[in-house]
Order: structure tokens, then sequence, then C-alpha cells
């Protein structure tokens, strides 16, 4: 067996060296996934909030939808004999209207909600859990109402 001059050890050594550090460093690094997910946390917690503002605003617009109609029905109850088959016309009319725009519009927020939902899935369980708008969900208990309690008389 040859014995090793000091330079052949040396530059073995070295070579070793460097595969070892060429083949540790990616493992022992920090990845750039948990920055890119991060990044995609705070994008998707971002989009989260749009759609909650968006399912609130929607909310209120109905609610000043159902105004209006109860101010239009006044006027109509108010109306005199020969005006109320106008009246009750217009009344129609108008909710027929708003009934189409608000359809038209919860069916895009349900897709855009469903897309929403779609990517969290991707991004695992932890990213649904962080949804403001799945808390929100979360947090709506089905709390009884009269109709869904048996009457008495059922229980005996």
């Amino acid at each position: 067996m040859k014995t090793q001059t000091p330079t052949n050890l040396l530059i073995r050594s070295s070579l070793a060296l460097t595969l070892a550090f060429a083949v540790l460093t990616p493992l022992l690094s920090p990845s750039a996934e948990p920055a890119d997910e991060k990044k995609m946390d705070s994008q998707m917690m971002e989009h989260c909030e749009k759609m909650k503002e968006q399912k609130k605003e929607m909310k209120a617009d109905m609610k000043a939808q159902d105004d209006d109609l109860t101010a239009h029905a006044a006027k109509m109850n108010s109306a005199a004999a020969d005006k109320k088959v106008d009246e009750v016309a217009a009344l129609v009319t108008h909710m027929l209207e708003q009934r189409i725009s608000m359809d038209a519009r919860k069916a895009k927020m349900e897709e855009e909600m469903m897309e929403h939902m779609m990517k969290h899935m991707k991004m695992g369980k932890k990213s649904m859990a962080k949804c403001p708008m799945m808390k929100d969900m979360k947090d709506m208990d089905h709390k009884p109402t009269d109709a869904d309690k048996e009457p008495a008389e059922a229980k005996k």
C-alpha cells in the first residue's frame, strides 16, 4: 500500500470536506419555502379580508333594499284607490329588478368563495383555519328556533 504524501492527503481531505459541505448546505440552510409560504399566507389573508368585507357590504345593501321596499309598500298602501294598481305594478317591478341583480351578485360571490376555499384546501388545513371567513362560520352555532322545537303534545 502506498503512503500518502501530505499534499495528497490535503487534496483528498479538501475534496471530502467540499463534498460534505455541498451536500449538507441545502439541508442545513433555511429554505426559501417558508418565506414564500408567509408571503402566500399574507396574500391569502388579504383576500380573505376582502371577501369578508364584500359579504358585509352585500348584507348592508340587502338591508337597504329591504328598507326601500318597505317605503315603497307604505307608499302603495297609502295611495288612492285609482293609483293602487300602478303602485302594485311599480313595486313588483322594483322587487323583480332587485332580485335579479342580487341573485347575479350572489352567484358571482359564491363562485369566488368556492375558488377561495379551493386555494385554502390546496394550502392545507392550517390555512383554512386561519381564514376569517371560516372563523365567522365557526361562530355561527345553530340555536334552535321555535320551528325547530317539538310541540309539547309530541313529547308525551
